[in-house]
């Protein structure tokens, strides 16, 4: 009960700290002087305006239109929680917004209609078409949603998509697809049962249909039993599925016996083991109730090993999740200017959804589930939402099936061209944070906290707890600790606490003395006596570096509430250095609009040399390399390719990059040069075309000291907002992460996530 009353708490603090909701509105023209804002507003705004009056269509030209998408409510049928009304629903239309931003990159404005009345919801919807590209219809009950989104789609100039009918059909399609290619079965000839007659179950149905199913030998169930002829309660659309080939008073057990194929879109727990063994050889089923599937995946599998299982869940194989498909259903819809989204376009997200799960993964995939190599099977019928590829598959195949099928407006005639385009839109590997929690989740590990009586850690770590990314070890004052655990009221479970300075019972004082033996041998010839070595162990960075080295904990997470070298000090004279590596380093990544990027050495050498430099980019590039990324390397300073020839840093870095390149001719590295050249690749391809970064531009940035790296990374995440990762300590033999004085719950969290994938990798 804690936990949950603790998640409610966070999500509560989620939405309202800071500025209240999700969202905002971002200008997107300068507007810093007087000029800009005439040229935004009067008199500059009157020309567009009359040449949208000329011509219409110029209202793509010159406007958001055309990357503005409506999603629409009356918070009637919201998530799981019913008819809770519009305002209440907002939260979930904002998110909706949200993620047509993240995974799409397509503007929205969420509108709450306080209206029952379809006439009146649908003439508002109508009246507001001139301000959007697109409208996504949103927990909207039924019947009345089939009549709304029927209604507009006739009325309107613009794609109307209601995402709970169609983006589950769409999903649920794509891997019902491949589950009978994988099981050798015609989609025409298997038998359906489907439990639940809503919105979506509807969708699902048609749609299957659309794709060959035999309306004969489908068999849907609502609460009250079989859709059947011969019931007279039947609202809605569900007498589209009356089927009277079983008796009206067949029950969903006598039903399933036999059927190639479940759908789930009910509730949890209405299916049994008993019901999966009764079904046909290598059947199929969907058990997509929230959260909590129509049959559990556990059950399911002990019933039969032949089975193939899907769910709604992202803790099982093949998650059925809508934002599979209405992030570049609208993309591609929008980028044709598409005056509606059609079946054609529907099943062709559907066929490309079916043929990208047959595609070998992307290591970052993998990486994000723990799995060595992904690949097309029973376990794996459908994409996972982390695959970059989803926005250069399904919004190509969308916009081609718009123009084939006479709905689009505009044509796309270079496709390598548009793919390229929407890769730059997201920023290319920008779900790097998502795979590394993904990652962690796969196999937790033991991290010990040396900065424990800290609330912003403590935070953390219940975070951790709930997402089962690690088992803490907490140090610290075992009183001050709780105490403010319970002052705020966290939920940490049976966290391990020690408090190196008071150890509790005969086992934490032996290991209190082993571990002084130990530092002490290793120090005794570096100017420590036996008792300093017995004194200093018990300072938390030195006691958690040495729980770490004895494998007692897999990594530490320090330096809260103390300054860096505080904390690195101690894992280096207990850890030590990797073999082969003269010189740790830090490094920053930065969450940038152009993806990742890794920022080194921004934490530990004050001037490196030029070996010294070789080896922060030698070991910068193999870390990035780890997380599937080719490390694109620019070596930074004030000048370009010896446009200042004797200036010192100049040299330095230009050397740096000699040697690099003699040492790792593979390597993707240039330098020396100004740091937007790292980044404008039209301008390095225009002055400097011989640069290896000419065409990509850089992902990993090398500076010639400590202070040009830290003023940079702090200007530019405190500047731009970003979201960051680090500061990672490269050349360690064992994973120690020391967090940046401040760093927020969030940061924490990423630290502790890249803490435990390293010391995954051992």
């Amino acid at each position: 009960m804690n936990e949950i009353t603790n998640l409610n708490k966070e999500a509560l603090e989620y939405h309202s700290n800071g500025r209240p909701g999700k969202i905002e509105v971002i200008p997107t023209k300068a507007y810093a002087t007087q000029r800009d804002l005439s040229l935004a507003y009067s008199p500059g705004v009157a020309d567009p305006c009359l040449a949208i009056e000329k011509n219409p269509e110029d209202v793509y030209k010159y406007t958001a239109k055309g990357n503005l998408v409506a999603v629409i409510s009356n918070g009637t049928a919201v998530l799981g929680l019913g008819d809770i009304g519009p305002a209440a629903g907002k939260p979930v239309m904002e998110g909706k917004g949200l993620l047509f931003k993240i995974y799409a990159d397509i503007d929205v404005f969420d509108l709450e209609l306080n209206t029952k009345n379809v006439d009146e919801f649908v003439r508002t919807v109508k009246i507001l078409e001139p301000t959007f590209g697109g409208v996504n219809l949103e927990d909207i009950s039924a019947p009345e949603c089939f009549e709304i989104e029927e209604r507009l789609k006739k009325e309107l100039n613009i794609p109307v998509m209601h995402d709970d009918q169609h983006g589950t059909a769409i999903i649920s399609a794509a891997a019902l697809v491949n589950a009978l290619e994988l099981v050798d079965k015609k989609i025409e000839e298997v038998k359906i049962i489907v439990n639940g007659a809503g919105a979506s179950a509807i969708s699902c149905t048609r749609l299957y249909q659309s794709l060959g199913a035999n309306k004969e030998n489908i068999f849907m169930f609502d609460s009250k039993g079989l859709i059947h002829p011969s019931r007279t309660n039947l609202d809605g659309k569900k007498s589209e599925f009356a089927n009277a080939a079983m008796p009206a008073e067949t029950s969903l057990a006598e039903a399933l016996q036999g059927a190639d194929v479940f759908i789930g879109l009910s509730k949890g727990n209405v299916l049994n083991r008993e019901m999966v063994a009764s079904m046909a050889k290598d059947c199929i089923v969907f058990a997509m109730a929230n959260p909590t599937p129509e049959i559990s995946y556990e059950e399911a599998m002990s019933a039969r090993k032949d089975v193939i299982m899907a769910t709604g869940r992202s803790d099982y194989p093949n998650q059925v999740n809508n934002v599979l498909g209405f992030p570049y259903i609208f993309r591609g819809a929008l980028d044709v200017r598409s005056s509606s989204i059609n079946e054609e376009m529907k099943l062709a997200a559907v066929l490309a959804l079916a043929d990208l799960a047959k595609k070998p993964v992307p290591e970052m995939v993998n990486l994000a589930y723990g799995e060595k190599n992904l690949s097309f099977g029973r376990d794996y019928i459908i994409p996972k939402p982390v695959d970059p590829r989803l926005i250069t598959t399904v919004a190509p195949a969308v916009a081609k099936a718009a123009m084939d099928s006479g709905v689009a407006k505009i044509a796309i005639t270079d496709w390598d061209a548009y793919k390229l385009q929407l890769s730059k839109r997201l920023g290319l590997d920008n779900s790097l944070i998502k795979v590394i929690e993904n990652k962690a989740r796969q196999n937790p590990k033991r991290v010990v906290f040396a900065d424990a009586e800290n609330l912003s850690v403590l935070k953390a770590v219940q975070e951790v707890v709930q997402e089962k990314m690690a088992s803490p070890i907490l140090l610290g004052n075992i009183k001050r600790i709780r105490k403010i655990i319970e002052e705020n009221k966290l939920s940490l479970g049976d966290v391990n606490i020690i408090d190196p300075q008071k150890p509790e019972g005969a086992l934490e004082k032996e290991r209190l003395n082993e571990y002084g033996d130990l530092f002490y041998d290793k120090r005794k010839r570096k100017g420590f006596s036996f008792e300093e070595a017995h004194s200093i162990i018990k300072r938390r960075s030195y006691y958690g570096a040495m729980m770490v080295e004895t494998g007692q904990a897999d990594a530490m997470i320090g330096g809260l509430s103390r300054n860096y070298p505080d904390t690195i000090r101690p894992a280096l004279q207990i850890i030590g250095k990797r073999t082969g590596v003269k010189k740790v380093s830090g490094m920053y990544i930065l969450m940038s609009k152009f993806g990742p990027i890794f920022m080194a050495d921004t934490t530990i050498n004050f001037d490196p040399t030029v070996e010294e430099l070789v080896e922060i980019a030698e070991l910068a590039s193999e870390e990035v390399g780890k997380f599937n990324i080719q490390p694109r390397i620019a070596f930074l300073t004030y000048s370009n390719f010896g446009s200042v020839p004797n200036g010192p840093a100049a040299i330095k870095m230009r050397t740096a990059v000699k040697i690099l390149k003699e040492k790792h001719p593979e390597m993707v590295v240039d330098g020396e040069m100004q740091a937007h050249l790292a980044f404008d690749s039209a301008l390095l391809k225009e002055n400097h075309p011989f640069s290896e970064l000419a065409d990509k531009g850089a992902n990993v940035l090398i500076f010639p000291n400590l202070s040009s790296a830290n003023i940079a990374y702090n200007l530019v995440k405190e500047m731009a907002s970003i979201e960051k990762i680090g500061p990672i300590v490269l050349g360690l033999k064992k994973t120690v992460q020391v967090l940046q004085l401040g760093s927020s719950v969030r940061e924490i969290v990423n630290m502790v996530s890249l803490a435990v994938v390293g010391a995954q990798r051992g």
